[in-house]
């Protein structure tokens, strides 16, 4: 299936159903009074959060939703029936804005959150809602009210604790082929990557986090180059950033420093949030330097990277260090999680017990 980050549709609550002028008619019955009931509410526009989508691309191709409108009313006190509600299934982790406004209009970050997107109009008044000791025989009524109507757009940014940052080709499918059951497209090409995958990475017996990788930035990434500029949205939401770094390039005219800064840069271009996220230095592809130029090449590229934080040596090919890196990120993530925990509040009277 194609991957499909952003749609634009439109959507239309149903019209309220209009009210109806009715007198009673029987027989031996002159004067019955009026008895026209009042319309029906039009259908409501839902967005509901399906865990088990991944895309938008359904809202390419169909981008008109509307609901039904409100039945009338009618007469012998009868209301018309309210129109049926439409619900728009959306990945979890879909923006929906108001193309005419700019306002957010929802975030669905939980499975199963429901959101009204457009409210359906109310009915109109028949004319038994008139009647009154001077008015006995009302002729008015009031027509169903218009639902709302919107021009929105659809971003997605997918949800994931982890996220993979580097250039092309530096092993970032390997890695979480390796250390998660997602099965994305390996080759030898730059760009392999067109479109972002997500893997559950399992530490323990209900120890996990989700890992998202994306495609491979270049220099220029943040203007538009490449192609990773069209998913650096997907690491807003992430809570740590892993950059890896190819300790080994095919082409001995590359710099992997120089490179990794470009990385870091295009970061800061994009979103000084996303750049001051905890960013880790993963340096890939041990396997393929020698082991007694190992130290040496790791030493060489943290101190020319000016990088203090955590570094950590791997082959994602071999699997050599992913496990303490997966088990340092699931300790990291759970202590994030405790430290913004609000404190739990305790009754004083039982404080002592």
């Amino acid at each position: 299936m194609k991957f499909v980050d952003e749609a634009e549709i439109d959507i239309a609550a149903g019209d309220g159903g209009n009210g109806c002028v009715s007198f009673r008619h029987e027989k031996y019955k002159e004067f019955g009074g009026p008895n026209g009931g009042d319309g029906g509410r039009g259908g409501h526009v839902f967005a509901v959060a399906d865990p088990s989508l991944n895309t938008l691309v359904d809202f390419r191709y169909a981008r008109r939703h509307e609901a039904k409108r409100g039945q009338h009313g009618m007469g012998s006190d009868m209301f018309g029936a309210a129109g049926d509600d439409i619900v728009l299934r959306m990945p979890v982790g879909t923006i929906v804005i108001d193309t005419e406004t700019d306002q957010v209009l929802c975030e669905l970050l939980a499975p199963g959150e429901r959101v009204m997107l457009a409210k359906g109009g109310d009915g109109g008044f028949g004319n038994m809602r008139f009647k009154s000791a001077i008015n006995r025989a009302p002729r008015q009524r009031t027509p169903g009210h218009l639902g709302e109507r919107r021009h929105v757009k659809l971003e997605l940014k997918v949800l994931a604790d982890v996220g993979l940052l580097g250039m092309p080709n530096a092993g970032k499918s390997t890695l979480i082929s390796a250390i998660s059951n997602a099965r994305p497209k390996i080759a030898d090409y730059p760009f392999t990557t067109l479109h972002p995958n997500l893997g559950v990475v399992r530490v323990g017996p209900s120890q996990s986090f989700v890992v998202a990788d994306v495609p491979g930035l270049i220099e220029g990434a943040s203007e538009g180059a490449g192609l990773g500029h069209q998913f650096l949205r997907h690491l807003q939401r992430t809570r740590l950033l892993l950059h890896l770094v190819d300790m080994a390039p095919f082409d001995d005219t590359v710099d992997p420093v120089v490179q990794a800064k470009a990385i870091v840069a295009e970061l800061k271009k994009f979103d000084d949030e996303l750049y001051a996220k905890p960013r880790w230095l993963v340096l890939n592809k041990l396997d393929m330097v020698p082991a007694e130029e190992r130290a040496s090449r790791v030493k060489d590229i943290v101190r020319r990277l000016r990088y203090k934080g955590p570094v950590f040596e791997i082959s994602a090919l071999t699997h050599e260090g992913c496990e303490s890196l997966t088990q340092a990120v699931y300790q990291h993530l759970r202590q994030q999680q405790e430290d913004t925990q609000p404190p739990v509040e305790v009754d004083p009277r039982f404080a002592d017990r």
